[in-house]
Order: C-alpha cells, then structure tokens, then sequence
C-alpha cells in the first residue's frame, strides 16, 4: 500500500457570509474553488492533465453551488479538460471526507495525483433557505417523504442539539461563553502574528482587483462582559410549528428525551460564524512526487467515520477520534495538535472534556466561533492549518475531526514528513 502525501494546501479567506456586507457573497461559488484550484497548480506547476481527480466537498448543491463544482470549477481555473470532478456532500464533514477518500484512491494505488477539497458560501444558501421559507417550502426534515424516517430518527435542528447536549452533559452558559472569547482571542492572535499566510491566498474580482485577501468574519474586540449579555439564539425557534401537526424542534428532541429540559445557552457570539469560503489540498503518491520534485508536507496517517446519535447530531466527534487513534495504533499523548470544528461551543467543550485533553493544544489558533464555518470547505481548511501550526511549531501529528448532520462525524491525522 503506497504512503498518501500533502504536498501543499491553499485556502480562501473567510468571507462574511451575508449579502451586501461580505466581500465574496457577489461572487459564484464555482469562483471560489477554481481560484484554489488555480493557486495550488501555480505554486506547484502542476501538470493539470495529469490530475487524476478533483474531489470536492459542497454541503448545499443546488442553485448556484449544483452542478459537479469540482469539475466545473477545474474548468473555469484553466485545469486541461483530462481533468475530471466529482463533487460530494456529508455535510459539514464534507471537507475531510474529500481527502479521505482521495487518500483512499492513492493508498490504494489506483491513482496517483488527486486534489481534494471543498467550497460553500452560505450567503447563497443563507438566501436560497429565505426563499424557500417565502414560498411556503417546509425544512427538509419536515418534508412528506421523511415523515417516516422522522417518526424512526426524529433530528432537531442543530442549535436546539447544542443546547440540548448542554443541559445533559451539565455544560454552562459561563463555560461556552469562556470557549469563545478563548477563540476569538486566538485568532486574533494567529492572524496579527501572520499564522494563516502561507495557506492563505487572495481572492480577486474578474478585473484583477483583490475582494479579500484576509478573514473578514473575526471579532478581536469581543469581551467576556458582551458575550455575557448576548440572548440565546435558539429558544424560540425551538417551539416554532414546523408543520401543521404542531411538530416543533423541542418536540422531537423530547420525542427521545421525554424528561429533558432544554437550557439555551448558545447565542451569535459561541456559534460557529456565517461565511463563504472555499479550500484546497494536493495529494499525491510518494512515486508522483519524487518525479515531479516536490517536497511533501506530511503524510495521511489514518482516517474514519462514525455515526451517533441523529437526534442530538452533534456527538460523534469523540467516537470518531477515538476510532481513527485505534486505526493509527496511536494513544491520545501522541498527538500534538487537535483541530474540532467549533460548530457551537459545546461541541469543542465536551471534546476537550471527554478526551481529557490539554487545551493549550486544541484549535491553537481559534476556531470556527471566530473565524467562520463554510459547510463543505470547513474541513479541507482545517487540514491545512493543523499542517501549517505542526511547521511552525516543529512537531509532529495531528488530528482532525467535526460533527456533521445526521449524527456522523469523519476524522483524519496526519503526520509530517
């Protein structure tokens, strides 16, 4: 079985995802991938007829971000036409689970050059989902033809799991408040100190004028006082009817937890920001990469995936560390950076507590609180700046993990060469 190599790893910088304030949410999102697409066959002189596939992570497709990104976006990069795409969705997971597929394909020996990654911009989704509440459409779990899967695996919306798993695990407002001003300041931090450059590429207009070349989303002026006085996001929504039954998202978490009383503790401020965004990493075999002269970075050590609970969808982070550990035939003190989407600040928290973990040695340079969660790219970016902080820091592995939809989670470690 050959070794799967990182050879190199480029993001965007994360947009806000809002139309009319964010600097990319004008943009398409096929423009996004291919600008990726286009600085990792730049900085490498990739010879793009030889890329076997582009696997690409994109949680909502349709509207704009349907219709195969990856091969479409290749195409817009100036990628020959040989190179093809193929585009997938678990959700927030998506990002992970195109490099770890494309590990797959290349530990396997069945290909030898592929690119793996991922894009979202949730100002488009966070405009289509306005529209389709417009026009009467019901939320996906409340469709007619899921009414049956509801009844068997009732799944809540997330910011109601958040608060939900909270109140279970004995999880207060004060210590996700403590999570995300912790975030905030680390980012703050890693981007003054320029931790993020060498992932980090700009994203320029169709007149070559730059739209970003940094992470817009950020807060670094967020105090503990004013996360303090921030209202819980997602009390209300949580007894909103979702159909004329009078099915609501408490209700269905009940519907598994008769007894449980949901305390909402999350808010705008240790939830996981609204942004638009897009990754990319380049894989290749050891053979591949000693004929092209490349360097490698690290090496893809182990990766796996596991479901949980759908009906509180956020807890499959720590089964799908411990998993890919037993995978490696590592033990938790051997890894020296960990990287868990903060999806909300629960999600991180009970990691941290579950594992027993150091937490000087989780998401060193914050997470999503601060610096924004683009659904299908998420985990792809995540990769990458575990990468650059192992450099930086001169160490050694690394692992990475976030909660998805459905209950799963995928997780990866990689280990510098």
């Amino acid at each position: 079985m050959s070794e799967v190599y990182i050879v190199d790893a480029v993001r965007t910088p994360r947009g806000i995802g809002k139309v009319g304030k964010g600097a990319l949410a004008d943009m398409h999102p096929q423009h996004l991938a291919a600008a990726t697409l286009k600085a990792l066959a730049e900085r490498n002189a990739i010879r793009t007829e030889e890329v076997d596939d582009i696997i690409w992570g994109t949680s909502a497709q349709r509207g704009p971000q349907g219709g195969d990104m990856a091969r479409m976006a290749a195409l817009d990069a100036g990628y020959d036409v040989r190179a093809s795409g193929v585009t997938l969705d678990r959700f927030c997971g998506s990002g992970i689970s195109t490099v770890s597929l494309a590990a797959g394909m290349i530990k396997s020996g069945l290909e030898d050059l592929i690119i793996a990654g991922g894009t979202e911009m949730m100002s488009l989704t966070a405009t289509m989902a306005r529209q389709d509440a417009a026009r009467g459409a019901p939320p996906t779990m409340m469709d007619a033809g899921n009414l049956r899967l509801r009844a068997r695996h009732p799944q809540s919306h997330q910011g109601v799991c958040a608060d939900a798993i909270a109140t279970l695990e004995g999880i207060r407002r004060a210590d996700v408040d403590a999570l995300a001003l912790d975030s905030q300041q680390k980012a703050a931090r890693a981007m003054s100190e320029g931790r993020f450059d060498r992932s980090v590429i700009a994203v320029h207009r169709e007149d070559g004028s730059v739209a970003l070349d940094k992470d817009e989303f950020p807060r670094p002026q967020t105090t503990a006082e004013g996360l303090a006085g921030l209202k819980p996001s997602f009390d209300a929504l949580a007894d909103f009817a979702l159909d004329e039954s009078g099915t609501t998202y408490r209700g269905l978490i009940n519907a598994v937890y008769p007894d449980l009383k949901i305390e909402h503790i999350h808010h705008a401020g240790n939830s996981s920001g609204v942004v638009d965004g897009a990754a990319a990493l380049l894989l290749s075999s050891p053979d591949y990469a000693a004929r092209q002269g490349w360097k490698p970075r690290a090496r893809i050590v182990a990766t796996a995936n596991i479901g949980d609970s759908p009906t509180l969808m956020l807890n499959a982070p720590v089964p799908a560390a411990k998993k890919v550990l037993a995978k490696a035939g590592l033990k938790i003190e051997d890894i020296d950076l960990w990287e868990v989407n903060e999806a909300f600040a629960v999600v991180t928290e009970k990691f941290i507590r579950d594992l027993r973990l150091d937490r000087d040695k989780v998401n060193v340079n914050g997470g999503a609180i601060a610096l924004g969660h683009p659904i299908g790219a998420t985990g792809s970016i995540l990769i990458g700046t575990v990468l650059d902080e192992l450099e930086r820091r001169d160490l050694k592995r690394g692992l990475i993990t976030m909660c998805a939809a459905g209950g799963m989670a995928p997780a990866i470690i990689i280990e510098r060469v």
